[in-house]
């Protein structure tokens, strides 16, 4: 039977936990996820995890930081003064914005705290420094 490789792509069924079992993401009630082995569409652990599986095949795989979206840097939150934000624009915690970094590229942030005269942001990926667990089930190879 072929088992997925590199280069091949490939169908998946999969639900992504946290440690205490929090669903993050889930295929069900969706179309299997399709991506090409190798090609980067997806963090490097769950690429990992496919390789060798063949089509009916499910597995549990457990993505350390550095396999998924990378450590969490504090130096990636950021406090504003709320004389930084256009007035009269309402800021609430868990809010996501956009910003230009100097090179204008945009840089995803959400909103971690907001005072009087300041707000936080935060542009770590929601998922970095955590492990993540992946139940996952190989569809099709094609």
């Amino acid at each position: 039977m072929a088992t997925a490789k590199s280069g091949d792509t490939v169908a998946v069924n999969y639900t992504g936990k946290l440690d205490d079992g929090t669903v993050f993401d889930t295929s069900s009630g969706r179309e299997p996820l399709e991506f090409k082995i190798g090609s980067g569409q997806v963090i490097p652990g769950f690429e990992e995890a496919v390789i060798g599986m063949s089509p009916g095949e499910t597995k549990t795989a457990s993505l350390a930081p550095e396999q998924a979206y990378g450590a969490r840097h504090e130096e990636l939150v950021i406090t504003l003064g709320r004389d930084q934000v256009p007035e009269g624009m309402p800021i609430t915690v868990g809010q996501r914005l956009s910003l230009r970094s100097p090179d204008n590229r945009e840089l995803p942030v959400v909103v971690t705290e907001v005072a009087e005269d300041s707000i936080t942001l935060d542009a770590n990926h929601p998922l970095a420094g955590k492990t993540l667990h992946f139940d996952i089930e190989l569809v099709a190879i094609r």
